[in-house]
């Protein structure tokens, strides 16, 4: 399983993006899939995850309210929506297969050994 992100780029504070996280080679069904970013010079964080069958979520407190993340296992995408993007906002994202199975509940940590490799990320920069 290899998960492909995309959707970032240049926008001005206060704007919104959409990013997409693409399974490759394997359904995402079964697979609790979160989202994560790091700013230069600082270590990577987590800021959404969505559970298996989208049961629940997790979102970090600096995005809650303006970030929302969903999924299409038809079409084995995830989505974060971004809006009201701020200045701290700014670094690439990252998304993997946090988790496998129902069980698994969303969390802000990073995992350690997820179920996909990480990827290349998306940029995502917030400026004026």
């Amino acid at each position: 399983l290899q998960l492909v992100e995309s959707g970032g780029g240049l926008v001005q504070p206060g704007g919104s993006l959409r990013l997409s996280c693409v399974g490759i080679g394997e359904s995402l069904d079964y697979f609790a899939v979160g989202w994560y970013r790091q700013a230069p010079g600082k270590e990577r964080e987590a800021v959404s995850c969505i559970s298996v069958r989208a049961d629940t979520t997790y979102y970090a407190d600096a995005v809650k309210g303006r970030f929302s993340i969903s999924r299409d296992d038809a079409k084995d995408t995830v989505y974060l929506q971004m809006n009201k993007l701020e200045p701290g906002d700014t670094g690439v994202y990252y998304c993997v297969a946090a988790g496998l199975g129902q069980t698994y509940s969303c969390s802000g940590q990073v995992p350690s050994h997820p179920f996909s490799p990480w990827g290349q990320g998306t940029q995502v920069t917030v400026s004026s």
